[in-house]
């Protein structure tokens, strides 16, 4: 008798695309249809964790700069899905500013995010270095007050912030704001998943 082969999906079949590990388009339809809170908070966060913090954190040759670059990506995708933003063109710093200044974890950075945009996310991402005298260490504080971030603790910070934002979305309503700003993010990455 030989094994079954593998079902595979024809590639113009959006629904079978991958959201996070083992949830994919259709499965997200499916538990927005049954209003499944857990379901949906979880791939989230698997979706940030896979794609952001385990390679950040995990990697046998982890560097500073890629723990930064990875950060800023993660940052921007979660205060995306936090207000439900499609796009964060031209908004950007305005996004870091305001994340950095609201998040408890990120409390020592509060007044900083216009530099830190400037100077750490932009310089990293588009010039792969920082400027204006930015340093990136694995060590010390988060922040030490003069341009300098531990990339271990930043990563880790937003973990923390990604961990209780999903606890959170299994916590209150499906009406909420909260979940509706979700849903407007999810359901903009689906269309995105189309040809």
């Amino acid at each position: 008798m030989r094994p079954s082969s593998p079902v595979t999906m024809p590639l113009n079949d959006y629904e079978s695309t991958l959201l996070a590990s083992k949830f994919t388009v259709r499965q997200y339809r499916d538990a927005l249809a049954n209003k499944n809170r857990d379901a949906v908070a979880e791939a989230i966060r698997r979706r940030f964790t896979e794609r952001y913090v385990d390679p950040a954190l995990n990697g046998t040759n982890k560097h500073g700069f890629t723990q930064m670059a990875i950060s800023c990506l993660m940052l921007e995708a979660l205060e995306s899905f936090l207000r439900g933003w499609k796009k964060s063109v031209r908004q950007s710093e305005k996004l870091f500013v305001e994340f950095l200044d609201r998040e408890p974890a990120f409390t020592t950075l509060r007044g900083h995010g216009s530099d830190f945009f400037g100077n750490v996310r932009c310089g990293i991402l588009h010039q792969a270095e920082t400027t204006a005298g930015w340093r990136i260490v694995r060590r010390g504080d988060l922040f030490d007050g003069n341009r300098t971030i531990n990339a271990d603790k930043f990563i880790r910070a937003l973990q923390k912030v990604l961990n209780a934002y999903c606890d959170e979305l299994k916590r209150i309503n499906w009406g909420d704001k909260r979940w509706n700003a979700a849903r407007r993010k999810l359901n903009n990455i689906c269309d995105n998943c189309r040809l």
